[in-house]
């Protein structure tokens, strides 16, 4: 294995923007190594793995209906966009961690979850289940107060501004930030609605960095966005990152497609920034499209090695996990319409 080194953020070369004349006919391995399957949460998608099954415990623990996993992943993407470093995840009022719990009130509702001796609101495990338990309550005296109006937009406006301030209002309160908050998550929500976790049999690097990809399913494309952390906004480059003729990736928070792999294969191998690179990295150990294995890299180029502009891994039974470009989100498709047929250039095994 050649060069596979350290990422390096480049400014160039990223991924494809665009693309057109979707074509199928291609023969592919037929042995069906992942399968999609229900999570026994309704469908949760684009959720990072590591708040997933948090998310999912909190909301069977709690007996009202209207804590989905989904209300509580769209409440922790606006809390925080599901960052847990202090620089990204301390409001400026002083609100700590994912779900951005205040100190007085982490008194209240914070324990020590995860086991590990600390009840802190840092840790994913203690954060989630402690908003999972606060909204559950404040679900509760939604119902009992006889207000009008959606539960869950009540117990929102509750977990933003207060229950005093619910109270005082008869509803969610004439409150500027409290009624974006509560619009926005609700709205927010059926982005993280979907089919089950994609599940993949067998074991290594490569069907672990597809457990991995497929933990982001629904996340948005954003050119030069994301790395080994997760995903991050991106930026235009004059020609890359724009939708509708405004610079979209710059307000996007989400991966392209070289990120999504250099994210999904970290720590245990470190590939380079860019799809042409990773390409570079790895080209020693070529697969051909009749045997491609979970994890491999497939790349898509207009003339050569020099000119990649996409890369996706195969996620199995024929289909791949890939950021397909600006205004979509990473998805699961078929091999044959992922990209267009003519670009396909070759497929790598890291």
């Amino acid at each position: 294995m050649k060069g596979i080194v350290r990422a390096a953020a480049a400014v160039i070369g990223f991924c494809v923007l665009s693309v057109t004349g979707l074509v199928a006919a291609v023969l592919v391995d037929g042995n069906a190594e992942a399968t999609e399957s229900a999570d026994g949460g309704g469908g949760l998608r684009g959720v990072p793995g590591e708040f997933r099954r948090w998310i999912l415990k909190a909301a069977e623990e709690c007996a009202e209906p209207e804590l989905t996993p989904a209300l509580m992943a769209a409440q922790l993407y606006q809390e925080s966009k599901f960052q847990t470093n202090r620089e990204q995840a301390t409001s400026h009022a002083g609100a700590e961690g994912p779900a951005q719990f205040m100190p007085g009130t982490w008194a209240t509702w914070g324990r020590d979850a995860d086991g590990n001796g600390v009840a802190s609101p840092w840790d994913i495990g203690d954060a989630v289940t402690a908003q999972g338990r606060m909204m559950c309550s404040l679900l509760k005296q939604a119902k009992k107060s006889g207000y009008g109006g959606d539960v869950r937009a009540l117990a929102l406006a509750g977990y933003n501004a207060g229950w005093g301030a619910v109270q005082n209002a008869r509803g969610v309160p004439a409150i500027t930030e409290t009624q974006n908050y509560v619009k926005i998550i609700l709205a927010t929500m059926p982005r993280f609605l979907g089919p089950g976790l994609y599940e993949v049999s067998g074991s290594g690097d490569g069907a672990d960095a597809v457990r991995r990809a497929a933990t982001r399913l629904g996340t948005p494309y954003a050119w030069g966005g994301g790395g080994p952390n997760g995903p991050s906004t991106g930026f235009c480059d004059g020609t890359n990152g724009y939708l509708g003729g405004k610079c979209s990736a710059s307000s996007t928070v989400g991966f392209d497609c070289s990120s999504l792999v250099q994210y999904s294969y970290w720590p245990s191998t470190h590939l380079p920034r860019t799809a042409a690179a990773q390409y570079g990295a790895t080209s020693d150990r070529p697969v051909s499209r009749n045997n491609l294995k979970v994890g491999d890299l497939l790349f898509w180029s207009k003339s050569g090695s020099g000119a990649i502009h996409h890369v996706a891994m195969y996620a199995g039974d024929g289909n791949v996990i890939h950021a397909p470009r600006t205004g979509k989100n990473v998805e699961i498709v078929p091999l044959t319409s992922a990209m267009p047929e003519r670009d396909y250039y070759g497929a790598t095994r890291p």
